[in-house]
């Protein structure tokens, strides 16, 4: 199974008694799942069905989503509504009104129609229980294309780490080349400097052994070396994992940041010293893409 990113895009809809769902949700990157749904007035009850179904798809990233309802051509999703008593109250008072100032009354049905408040169109409001087979298909619907995109994403994010990881690898093994040298070159260095200030000093001078020995226990980057074999393994079988794995490599990543900086404190050596800060520099390229990965 190849890396899935937190980053998607999905849309659905579904139609019922006139009325059509469609349903549009995008994701990015976040540590925890974070689901903001905005909701038709009609449908808030609905809520906690509509983030469940969101959660079952995916464990991380902020999801944001809008549900929207709007009429069906040629179905009838609305309703004319009269309001007698307000039209009655007009009639009366604009007639009153007529009669005082001594003008005709010509008032029509039309022109109550006009009157603020008496004639209206309500959308039907089906039952949110109604509603839900069609909601649910439309989600469904938008979650499966989200979640197609991540799994794009997430291939792609998978190969890009791929190559990064094998060009840090390969700094790896050239310090692990370089490791055995370290104490021969400082043991030359040393003599170079005792010879320069013209120290005469036996080869074989237990003083001199002894600092050789502690700069060799001192500059050992064994375990390092080992431990980061180790994290280069994991990340090859976390690839593989059928589980969300962005919080387990971005562990990695730290750990491997661990090691690579004691590498560097630890060996005085100008050639280390350059594979560490572009291993470095790799790392850091890797983590950034690793952030986006569920």
């Amino acid at each position: 199974m190849a890396l899935t990113s937190m980053t998607g895009y999905g849309r659905g809809e579904s139609s019922v008694g006139g009325l059509r769902v469609e349903i549009e949700l995008s994701s990015v990157n976040r540590k925890q799942l974070d689901v903001r749904l905005n909701l038709p007035r009609q449908l808030a009850s609905l809520e906690s069905r509509v983030h469940e179904q969101v959660h079952k798809a995916c464990s991380r990233g902020q999801i944001s989503g809008v549900v929207r309802i709007t009429t069906v051509e040629g179905e009838q999703a609305a309703e004319a509504r009269v309001d007698e008593k307000l039209a009655r109250q007009y009639l009366r008072r604009l007639r009153r009104t007529a009669k005082k100032l001594g003008v005709d009354d010509q008032l029509t049905a039309a022109d109550l129609g006009r009157m603020p408040g008496v004639l209206s169109c309500e959308a039907r409001q089906d039952e949110p229980a109604r509603m839900w087979p069609s909601v649910r298909k439309a989600l469904q619907q938008a979650v499966e294309g989200m979640v197609a995109m991540r799994e794009r994403e997430g291939a792609a994010l998978e190969k890009d780490v791929a190559r990064r990881l094998a060009g840090l690898s390969r700094h790896r093994d050239a310090i692990a080349k370089r490791a055995p040298l370290l104490v021969k070159r400082y043991r030359k260095a040393l003599l170079d400097r005792l010879k320069a200030s013209e120290v005469e000093l036996d080869r074989d001078d237990p003083a001199l052994i002894k600092d050789l020995a502690l700069f060799a226990e001192r500059s050992d980057i064994t375990e390092e070396l080992v431990r980061l074999d180790s994290h280069f393994a994991q990340f090859d079988k976390l690839v593989c994992d059928s589980k969300p794995v962005g919080r387990t490599m971005d562990f990695l990543c730290q750990e491997m940041f661990r090691e690579i900086n004691t590498i560097g404190s630890k060996a005085s050596d100008t050639v280390v010293a350059r594979h560490v800060i572009q291993f470095k520099a790799g790392l850091e390229a890797v983590r950034e893409q690793i952030q986006n990965v569920e």
